[in-house]
C-alpha cells in the first residue's frame, strides 16, 4: 500500500472494537522521508479529538526533547524532522491499556509505515510500544542502553513523555537515550553517504 491507500485503510478500519468508540483514527504525522521515526503507544483523548499523535502536555514535552537534539515536528528538511506513529491507531476507552488482539490488528499498519518511511532509526517510547515492536515482555529498564532491531531498522528504547511528567527524575535517562539515538543516526547517515571514517 502507498501512503494514500494506507491512510484511507486506517481511517476506515473496523478490525477491532476500538472503531466503535473512536472519534477518528490517528494515523501519524511528520515527514514521510524523516531519518527518525518515533513510535508511541496509543492515542489519548486529545489525540482522538485532534487526529494527531502526541498532543497536550506530553506532546509539548516531546517537542522540547526533540529540540534538544536538533529535531522538530514543524516544517523542516527530512534530516531535521521526525515521523511519529502509534502502535494503536484508535484510542482505547478511558485510555485503558491496549489489548493483545488490538495490537495484533494494528501491527500491519505500523510495519507498513516503517517500510514506507525507511528511517535511519526508530525511537520506541513507552512500554507497549517497546514490547509490541520488540516482541518481548521485558521492562523498559532492562531494554534501555542497547540497540535493538526491527525489520533491519535499529530501535532505541526509551520512556514515554507521559511517564516523564509523572517521574521527572528519569528525564536524565531519556536524555541518554536521545544522545545514543543521535549518535547512531549520525553514523548511519555518514555510512550511507560514504563519508564515515574509522570503525562503526
Amino acid at each position: 500500500m502507498d501512503w494514500p491507500t494506507l491512510r484511507d485503510t486506517v481511517a476506515a478500519c473496523q478490525a477491532c472494537g476500538l472503531c466503535q468508540s473512536r472519534k477518528q483514527a490517528v494515523f501519524g504525522a511528520g515527514h514521510v522521508q524523516a531519518r527518525w521515526m518515533l513510535v508511541g503507544e496509543a492515542p489519548g483523548e486529545q489525540e482522538d479529538r485532534q487526529g494527531e499523535p502526541f498532543v497536550g502536555r506530553a506532546g509539548q514535552l516531546l517537542d522540547r526533547m526533540l529540540a534538544a537534539v536538533g529535531l522538530t515536528r514543524s516544517e523542516a528538511p527530512p534530516e531535521q524532522q521526525v515521523y511519529i506513529a502509534n502502535v494503536l491507531k484508535c484510542r482505547p476507552p478511558a485510555n485503558r491499556n491496549p489489548l493483545p488482539q488490538e495490537v495484533a490488528q494494528c501491527e500491519p499498519f505500523l510495519l507498513r509505515q516503517m517500510a514506507l518511511v525507511q528511517p535511519d532509526l526508530i525511537l520506541a517510547m513507552g512500554r507497549f510500544a517497546v514490547q509490541s515492536l520488540l516482541k518481548t515482555s521485558e521492562p523498559i529498564g532492562k531494554l534501555r542502553g542497547r540497540v535493538h532491531e526491527v525489520q533491519g531498522i535499529p530501535v532505541v528504547v526509551t520512556y514515554h513523555p507521559a511517564y516523564l511528567l509523572r517521574n521527572p527524575a528519569d528525564k536524565a535517562l531519556v536524555w541518554d537515550d536521545l544522545c545514543r539515538a543521535r549518535e547512531l543516526q549520525v553514523s548511519r547517515a555518514a555510512a550511507r553517504s560514504g563519508t564515515h571514517s574509522g570503525p562503526m
